[in-house]
């Protein structure tokens, strides 16, 4: 089997996925080199493996936090460092936000498009979507620059052991392009015919 992306759907190849990604690649258009995770991730297929338990700085997690059915990833809760701006800049459902998750210390520029806004806290409920999405968009596009982390929610996928109400566990969301663990409190554990619905708040990078 020959080697596939890893499916962080990162644009950096230019396409809007990895799997638009294969696809090029089976018809010449792109080689594996043109994937920026070639060059650091060893030749090979890839299966769950993926997820391995522990991160790139060889730190333990519990659990993943994949998307719910039919959704492009987990649902990430955000604050902007100037809440205001969801009010004065009328961000609304479907408008994509940038910034920076600098509350929890990621380096990255994330791109998030949003499912709702709370004109009063601030919190935006949001899908991380590739930065391709922000040189396609034609939308409103709202720069805030940096942001807190307020929550994730999403299917929650053991790697070590399960998320437990009430405690404070590592776990990775999925498609998290640096693979790097985070923290969190676990306030809500549902089980659902989809699988385990899980809520982290108060979310650190450690």
């Amino acid at each position: 089997m020959a080697w596939v992306p890893p499916g962080k759907d990162c644009g950096a190849c230019g396409l809007p996925s990895c799997d638009d990604f294969v696809k090029a690649v089976k018809k010449k258009k792109k080689t594996n080199e043109d994937c920026t995770f070639f060059a650091i991730e060893p030749p090979g297929p890839r299966d769950k493996a993926e997820y391995s338990g522990t991160d790139i700085t060889g730190a333990k997690y519990d659990f993943i936090i994949r998307a719910f059915p039919g959704e492009p990833s987990a649902r990430k809760f955000v604050v902007p460092f100037r809440a205001d701006l969801v009010e004065k800049w009328d961000i609304q459902k479907g408008h994509l936000v940038l910034g920076r998750p600098a509350g929890p210390g990621c380096p990255l520029y994330h791109a998030l498009r949003v499912l709702s806004a709370n004109p009063i806290t601030g919190v935006l409920e949001c899908h991380t979507v590739g930065p391709l999405e922000a040189r396609k968009e034609k939308g409103p596009v709202h720069d805030v620059q940096a942001y807190h982390v307020h929550a994730f929610e999403g299917i929650a996928e053991t790697v070590i052991r399960p998320p437990t109400l009430g405690l404070r566990q590592r776990f990775l969301p999925g498609y998290c392009m640096i693979d790097l663990s985070h923290t969190a409190l676990v306030n809500m554990v549902l089980k659902k015919k989809d699988g385990v619905h899980v809520r982290v708040e108060d979310i650190r990078i450690m």
